[in-house]
């Protein structure tokens, strides 16, 4: 992503959500953080029937989210990218009427834009690199500092880079994903280079990257069911990948059929360091790529006229084994394309993704439809509902609902818990079917990992027992035995209650448990 090419997307969704809502009149508005009286009424116009605008709004504009695993949000100021906001849902669930809360900033020097990021299956969350460096001297910063986010403490711990005497000088704005065994994998963006990150000891170890096609600039990662990686090309385009982690290998996994990259509108390199070799000349942007139910990935393109502008191409990848096939999907429609946003996967198994106008586009696995206005930059929610924070921010609920058997169940669970005690629970499927976030390249959200929900029976107050150490972070694990740890909440309600292990949005059928 090229921040002021089109990560100013953000910028380009609130500001069509100001343009709109100055051209309505309704009653009742409520304040916004542009400033721009709004209401329910107009907001409904704009967006579409099924936005909710949020009760407490956010204190300031926010660039990214991260659902946490005791069913909170975590969430990066977009003024101040150092600052960061923890929100979490009313007594009862409702993330339409939460609450915001500062928690720890990160360590000075490091106030990243478009870095790559990941939760792990310890429940923290890594930050690695960005593109920029709020205050850096350079075009870009590709700054190659750290940090890991530790949710029961609130505090950030400074995170070191992967340490070879030649490589990972730089990282900036890499593509990364959690391996299915809990390892974080990070691609160096101006390189083939690969390395992860083991969870226990923080320390980097470099892998092999043989048969890598072209550099990693720009791509972005879609974790397959099999624990291979799948990238479409942007510098090769219109090339495909398929990353093996157990060989450390890459091998092509054919066309895309159509282009899914947009042009590059820089003839000039694009200084990082001090040093005159220390420039970059971006080879263009994609969109992302999002994995189905039924096995397909659905890949979206960027715009192939000038700086990235017209109707982007897409293209739906069938897994067939450890390969697969590509055909073309349906092209964007009014002028629209997704370079450098957001998709999402809703627990209907439908693809949603925010084209670079601000349109919310839904893809049911044959036709490609817009469904409203996102107006802010999304978090898929344990409701299945989504959080889009932007100028006004609001809660989206998708149609349609998830087919039983792709819901997690569970097998063996704790039937009395005890407030402050820690318990094992395991079952098929705590992982979902899909990463269900996904970005153009960098700003990684995956929700592919098991929270708990306890519901009391009788005072109907939802408490989310924080996990960790899932046994596994791979996608679509079918009838394999999965488990993870979770917390009770100190402070919950006592007596007869229901417990639900989630995943993407999608719950399990109930189990009775007792509070003591």
């Amino acid at each position: 992503m090229i921040r002021f090419w089109s990560k100013s997307i953000f910028a380009a969704l609130t500001s069509s959500v100001a343009v709109a809502i100055a051209g309505c009149s309704a009653g009742g508005s409520v304040p916004s953080v542009t400033g721009v009286p709004t209401s329910d009424v107009v907001l409904s116009r704009l967006h579409g029937p099924r936005f909710t605008v949020v009760k407490q709004q956010p204190p300031t504009p926010m660039q990214i989210a991260y659902l946490m695993t005791d069913g909170s949000i975590l969430a990066q100021s977009y003024n101040s990218w150092n600052e960061w906001f923890d929100y979490v849902p009313d007594a009862k669930g409702d993330y339409s009427d939460g609450t915001w809360t500062q928690v720890g900033s990160l360590q000075a020097g490091y106030a990243p834009d478009a870095n790559a990021s990941a939760l792990m299956a310890d429940g923290r969350l890594v930050i690695i690199g960005g593109e920029y460096n709020q205050g850096g001297p350079y075009d870009l910063q590709l700054v190659n500092l750290g940090a890991v986010y530790d949710p029961k403490t609130a505090a950030w711990t400074p995170l070191g880079h992967p340490n070879h005497p030649k490589h990972w000088r730089w990282i900036g704005d890499s593509p990364s994903s959690v391996l299915p065994d809990g390892r974080y994998l990070l691609g160096d963006k101006l390189h083939t280079w690969d390395a992860y990150l083991d969870p226990k000891s923080l320390r980097w170890h470099e892998v092999g990257d043989a048969g890598k096609a072209d550099w990693n600039a720009e791509e972005g990662w879609t974790l397959l069911p099999d624990g291979q990686i799948l990238t479409a090309d942007v510098l090769d385009a219109p090339n495909s990948e398929r990353y093996n982690p157990s060989t450390g290998t890459w091998t092509s996994a054919g066309s895309t059929v159509v282009d899914l990259r947009s042009p590059s509108p820089f003839h000039y390199c694009l200084t990082y360091g001090p040093k005159p070799k220390d420039c970059y000349l971006p080879p263009g942007e994609i969109g992302p790529a999002m994995l189905r139910p039924d096995g397909t990935v659905f890949a979206t393109g960027s715009g192939t006229g000038p700086s990235g502008t017209g109707d982007g191409h897409t293209a739906i990848y069938k897994i067939s084994g450890s390969s697969g096939t590509w055909t073309a999907g349906p092209d964007f429609p009014n002028d629209d394309n997704a370079g450098d946003s957001w998709a999402m996967l809703a627990p209907s198994g439908d693809v949603l993704v925010i084209g670079l106008t601000g349109a919310l586009y839904d893809f049911n696995g044959s036709t490609f439809t817009q469904v409203g206005y996102a107006g802010g930059v999304p978090i898929l929610l344990p409701t299945g509902q989504i959080l889009m924070l932007g100028s006004t921010t609001t809660l989206y609920t998708p149609t349609g609902k998830p087919k039983a058997s792709w819901a997690p169940h569970i097998k063996t669970f704790p039937s009395s818990l005890t407030p402050g005690s820690t318990y094992k629970i395991s079952g098929t499927q705590f992982n979902g079917l899909s990463q269900a976030m996904a970005y153009g390249d960098e700003f990684q959200n995956a929700t592919n990992y098991p929270l708990v929900r306890i519901t009391n029976t009788k005072t109907g107050d939802v408490f989310y027992a924080r996990t960790h150490d899932h046994s596994s972070m791979g996608v679509a694990t079918g009838s394999l035995i999965v488990s993870t740890h979770f917390d009770v909440p100190a402070k919950i309600d006592s007596g007869a209650s229901r417990l639900q292990v989630v995943a993407n949005g999608i719950a399990s059928p109930a189990v009775s448990v007792t509070v003591k």
